[in-house]
């Protein structure tokens, strides 16, 4: 495994068990075109058949962001029916891979909207102190679905629901996402790569069995809500999103400025 013409990058260490998945767009804040969803699909389906991975990092490339969701120019082909619509990164993440290997999250820097699907199903989040988490949806017209229902099973109801509906206004600092449960270890600057690979290696080096049984036992808990959160979706982005000029528009016209918290 290595870089991917996208920017996608996969190392693994044969010795400690574990591979390090980096999104690796620093130039773009690590923005997912669709040429990157495809390698993350084919990353985790073949990381299921490499039995000398037994853990997984999932981190971004350089200080400014872990990921900053679906590229904005990323042109998105979609079937002339209205009952087909196509989410981009709908099944961008390991569990919708069908891969039950433990995924740790390294965030620094920005993880943002379409973010949310990726850390959504990692197994435990480990962050830099200057990560921030926001979802951008709301502030540009545009229904916050998929990633609320996923980030509902993160964060308790109230700090999912003041993230999704702040917008751009507010960022979720690092220490508060570790103070309600987002986050499991805030680390010294700089070291939330080197701190989820350790953590990553201590699990790599217990049986396989037990432990992939485990990461599935515990996604098992919370999918039947994810996946009726889901069947909700599509219809709620399709009423309640403005159309695509006019989220351009707000885009364009958005206030710099945020309140941290």
């Amino acid at each position: 495994m290595g870089a991917g013409v996208s920017g996608l990058r996969v190392t693994a260490d044969k010795d400690t068990g574990v591979a390090v998945v980096t999104l690796d767009r620093p130039h773009r804040l690590n923005a997912i075109d669709l040429a990157m969803r495809d390698e993350l699909v084919s990353a985790w389906r073949e990381l299921r058949f490499d039995d000398s991975v037994r853990a997984v990092v999932l981190t971004g490339a350089g200080d400014r962001a872990f990921c900053t969701g679906l590229d904005r120019d990323a042109e998105v082909p979609q079937p002339g029916s209205p009952y087909m619509a196509d989410d981009p990164l709908l099944r961008v993440g390991p569990k919708s891979n069908d891969l039950w290997k433990p995924v740790v999250a390294a965030v620094n820097g920005m993880a943002c909207g379409g973010a949310f699907y990726l850390l959504g199903e990692c197994d435990f989040l480990v962050a830099d102190p200057a990560a921030t988490f926001f979802d951008p949806h709301t502030t540009y017209g545009m229904v916050s679905a998929y990633e609320s229902v996923l980030m509902a099973q993160l964060m308790p109801h109230g700090e999912a629901a003041r993230t999704a509906l702040m917008g751009t206004a507010e960022r979720l600092s690092a220490e508060r996402a570790h103070t309600i449960g987002l986050v499991t270890e805030l680390t010294a600057p700089g070291g939330s790569l080197a701190a989820a690979t350790a953590a990553a290696g201590i699990i790599a080096g217990y049986p396989p069995e037990g432990v992939q049984g485990t990461v599935r036992a515990l996604w098992s808990a919370k999918e039947a809500a994810v996946q009726r959160g889901f069947a909700q979706a599509p219809h709620l982005v399709a009423l309640g999103n403005l159309p695509p000029d006019r989220q351009a528009e707000l885009f364009r016209s958005r206030q710099p400025g945020f309140g941290l918290r």
